[in-house]
């Protein structure tokens, strides 16, 4: 009896020294609201839905100390919705990330399902944060996550950053099927804080690629933050876009207004642009839980098919209106 009291004793202790060099953290964002979309030919839907400002989610991330300062890194993310509980992300387990990496005074590299550099700069500068009704990817095309993709983040020098990312495509016989490969460079000091992102991504064949460009920033006046971009688009069926954005954030105590406009210009023959424009409320409860309110309208011309969506959802119509709660954990 004593000799197994001591070999649990004696587990426990290392146990307990294991758990001190890991840690893990269990995280969260729980997002639902009142949408109702406009402008469609089948008619006005109104709905309670998930993922409006943010894209509901539950995530795992943990490290441990490896000494020398590196440290081994992972993330577990994974979406669904809080009006049917239902698995976002074409239902995958872990949609939204999965990576595991290592990461030191160096930076870090990582390998697994992973945000795009293009998409992460799109998301810090948007004023919306590429949520609500005035998503920037209603008009705005960045790719999102990336399967099979190997990353790495430079650390800090003087506010300059820079990431890059390679997508694997595994296509049996052609290593430039479906490949994909991007980055960023940013710089961030006192008010300024602006990032150029680069992705390009290959069709399965490997004989054109999608090209995306975007210059944005975001500049802090004090009571308002002005923010600015452009990108461009070229390569898949002969695409040829530009994309404006002016924005801004105006934060008083608990209360922060939201504004933009975007203009998309199509160079192309049919020349199909479009216009956004959009206006935001939010309301912090507390620390981790606000309201929200929104409403964004796009007009088409030429044919052109766009439509105000969600962080999430890509709408059904040309106007949204939005109410609802977010709560983070």
């Amino acid at each position: 009896m004593k000799k197994s009291l001591l070999v649990l004793a004696t587990l426990g202790s290392l146990a307990g020294g294991a758990s001190a060099q890991s840690a893990i953290t269990i995280y969260g964002i729980l997002d639902a609201g009142l949408v109702s979309e406009r402008g469609n030919a089948a008619g006005t839907v109104t709905k309670l839905t998930s993922g409006v400002q943010s894209g509901t989610r539950l995530g795992f991330r943990g490290t441990e100390d490896l000494g020398g300062g590196n440290s081994a890194r992972f993330t577990l993310e994974s979406g669904f919705g809080m009006d049917n509980g239902f698995s976002n992300q074409d239902s995958r387990l872990f949609g939204r990330q999965a990576w595991v990496g290592v990461g030191g005074n160096w930076g870090a590299v990582a390998l697994g399902r992973q945000y795009s550099p293009h998409y992460l700069a799109l998301m810090e500068n948007d004023p919306f944060k590429v949520g609500l009704a005035g998503n920037a990817q209603n008009l705005i095309y960045s790719p999102t996550r990336i399967d099979n993709a190997l990353t790495y983040k430079s650390p800090q020098w003087s506010g300059a950053t820079a990431e890059l990312i390679y997508g694997l495509g595994e296509v049996t016989g052609n290593p430039s099927g479906g490949k994909q490969f991007g980055g960023s460079v940013g710089y961030n000091n006192g008010p300024l804080n602006v990032k150029l992102g680069y992705h390009s991504a290959n069709d399965p064949t490997g004989n054109d690629s999608d090209k995306d460009t975007l210059l944005i920033g975001t500049w802090n006046f004090g009571p308002v933050t002005a923010n600015l971009g452009m990108t461009q688009r070229k390569g898949l069926l002969s695409l040829d876009e530009r994309d404006y954005l002016i924005g801004f954030l105006a934060p008083f105590g608990p209360s922060t207004i939201i504004g933009s406009y975007i203009r998309k210009d199509d160079r192309t023959a049919i020349n199909r642009d479009a216009r956004q424009w959009a206006l935001g409320y939010t309301y912090n409860l507390s620390e981790r839980t606000n309201l929200y309110t929104s409403y964004g309208r796009i007009t088409n011309n030429n044919g052109a098919s766009y439509t105000v969506g969600s962080a999430i959802e890509k709408g059904s119509g040309d106007q949204a209106f939005n109410i609802g709660i977010r709560h983070k954990f």
